[in-house]
């Protein structure tokens, strides 16, 4: 069910949802957490669409707020609402606050009145993100803040610029897509021979910052040489690439060639194919949601890797 309130307030948008629970049943019931989207107008449904994938998983109430790309302060300012319950929120009540003109300036005073009463405010920014998102708004009101680096203009400098700001509760889906490639390298040094790693090269594409941060975890966690190349293959492959790890024995190599499949080979074994998908923003935001304490992991790589991995910076870089 999709309920359209034009030209409303924070106030009419509450009353109404207290209308709907007392005719349909009792929606919030059972919601562990809200989830606050900030984002632009009329990109709000992709965003909405994981949400509402993820709330099966977690069942939340979802509060988009959709302002101009371009903000201004002048003009007359309004908010225009809608409230999905139903089988267009998933498992989750979804309210979308499209503001405009002055209004769009108040992010925290738009959300303030619909969060849910002692539960955990978790902000995400599927496009641009603020400044400094500890310090913006909505950043200040919220428990976790997730951002993606690979959705700036640089990703890059994206990156390393969180990397100045960070705060704990601050994340980043960079980071979360390396979930996949952290547990089968974790698991590949987790079998004979226990021999050390003597180096490693870290390959993906230019646009990709998960290829730096799975760098500066190997770094971070190896403490040996790692090098780090960001390619534009021919075949317009995105994401990571690939890894080498060098030890005594011979080299690991996990390598992506192909979409959603990795070739593993080490020495004195047989070549293995597994599966190894880019991860959707369904899948990002669900890990992220089973978390609302600080990522400390996260925060160790992105602060320390990263500058561990530019000391030790062997000259390798972004090449076409």
């Amino acid at each position: 069910m999709i309920v359209d309130l034009p030209d409303t307030t924070t106030s009419k948008v509450s009353k109404a949802l207290v209308k709907i629970r007392e005719e349909g049943g009792a929606v919030a019931l059972g919601r562990v957490l809200t989830l606050v989207i900030a984002t632009h107008l009329g990109e709000e449904e992709e965003a909405i669409e994981a949400a509402n994938d993820a709330s099966r998983e977690h069942p939340m109430r979802v509060i988009v707020v959709s302002t101009e790309e371009e903000r201004t302060s002048t003009g007359d300012g309004r908010v225009d609402a809608q409230i999905r319950v139903g089988g267009d929120a998933g498992a989750s009540e979804v309210i979308v606050l499209r503001a405009y003109g002055e209004t769009a300036s108040d992010e925290e005073g738009l959300v303030t009145g619909l969060l849910l009463p002692d539960a955990p405010v978790v902000v995400w920014w599927p496009g641009l993100a603020p400044e400094v998102v500890s310090k913006s708004p909505l950043g200040r009101i919220a428990t976790r803040r997730i951002t993606d680096a690979s959705a700036q203009p640089d990703p890059q400098a994206a990156l390393r610029h969180l990397s100045r700001t960070y705060a704990p509760g601050d994340t980043d889906f960079s980071w979360t897509r390396l979930t996949l490639w952290r547990a089968q390298l974790a698991a590949v040094l987790d079998q004979p021979p226990f021999e050390p790693i003597e180096n490693v090269e870290v390959a993906g594409a230019a646009d990709s910052p998960s290829t730096l941060l799975l760098a500066a975890w190997l770094s971070l966690q190896l403490q040996v040489p790692v090098q780090h190349d960001l390619t534009s293959r021919a075949n317009g492959s995105s994401g990571i690439h690939g890894v080498r790890m060098g030890r005594a024995s011979g080299v690991i190599e996990l390598e992506r060639e192909i979409p959603n499949v990795a070739r593993l080979s080490q020495p004195n074994q047989p070549t293995h194919d597994l599966s190894l998908p880019r991860r959707s923003l369904r899948d990002c935001l669900a890990e992220e949601l089973r978390r609302l304490d600080p990522d400390d992991l996260y925060g160790e790589v992105i602060t320390k890797g990263l500058d561990q991995l530019e000391a030790n910076d062997t000259g390798v870089g972004v090449t076409a």
